[in-house]
């Protein structure tokens, strides 16, 4: 996106104000597997501590891991990659939802596989009044 679009954008990134605060008040604190970069503020400079991120790419708040957004709303207070149990065998990594992009499951049938269904079991009968 380059210069121009750093100055006036905040959908993507951030923007070179917020990159320039963060520079200048910020203590970088870590980043996660998706790139996002973590901040707080530095000592002395309030009561609270401010913690914020910088995301690598769009900005959505459901692209932080629960680890880091544990940390952001001050559940935890060391860095998430000290305090972290190990991961277990039977984990798996973390992919997002595929929902109304192409990946998304299209079973049998669908529109979009062409809308052909299998026929149904023949034990089925229809229900008559009749009888």
């Amino acid at each position: 996106m380059g210069l121009f679009g750093k100055i006036f954008t905040w959908w993507d990134g951030a923007t070179i104000g917020t990159l320039l605060w963060s520079w200048r008040n910020g203590e970088k604190v870590g980043t996660d597997y998706a790139g996002n970069t973590y901040y707080r503020s530095r000592a002395g400079k309030g009561p609270r501590e401010r913690r914020w991120v910088i995301y690598s790419g769009a900005n959505d708040a459901s692209r932080v891991p629960a680890e880091w957004h544990g940390w952001l709303h001050g559940n935890v207070d060391g860095v998430p990659e000290s305090n972290l149990p190990p991961p277990r065998i039977w984990e798996s990594e973390y992919t997002p939802n595929a929902t109304g992009t192409e990946a998304a499951y299209r079973p049998a049938g669908a529109l979009e596989r062409g809308g052909k269904r299998a026929p149904a079991a023949g034990e089925y009968e229809a229900w008559s009044p009749d009888t």
